[in-house]
């Protein structure tokens, strides 16, 4: 799911101050876990996607959401790239 515009490499992320949104449906973690994963690493978690949001994990069936990460041009990755990102 990956764009143009690429997720950090692994130990180069600082999440904190970084708007992170989550669409889809996740697998590895229900939405509460995510969010308060992200949040212990210094991100804010949002509801929905504008030019400000730093990142989209999009989990299974993503939508809207998606889509308009796409149109604002926001770094988009999967759950296992967001996985592989905050685990190093």
């Amino acid at each position: 799911m990956s764009n143009a515009n690429q997720a950090p490499k692994n130990g180069d992320i600082s999440l904190s101050g970084k708007t992170l949104v989550f669409t889809g449906s996740l697998e590895r973690f229900t939405r509460d876990e995510a969010k308060a994963r992200a949040e212990s690493l210094g991100a804010k978690v949002a509801g929905s996607v504008s030019k400000k949001t730093d990142y989209v994990v999009a989990g299974a069936d993503a939508g809207s959401k998606l889509a308009k990460a796409r149109e604002l041009g926001v770094t988009v990755m999967t759950e296992d790239e967001w996985l592989a990102l905050i685990e190093g």
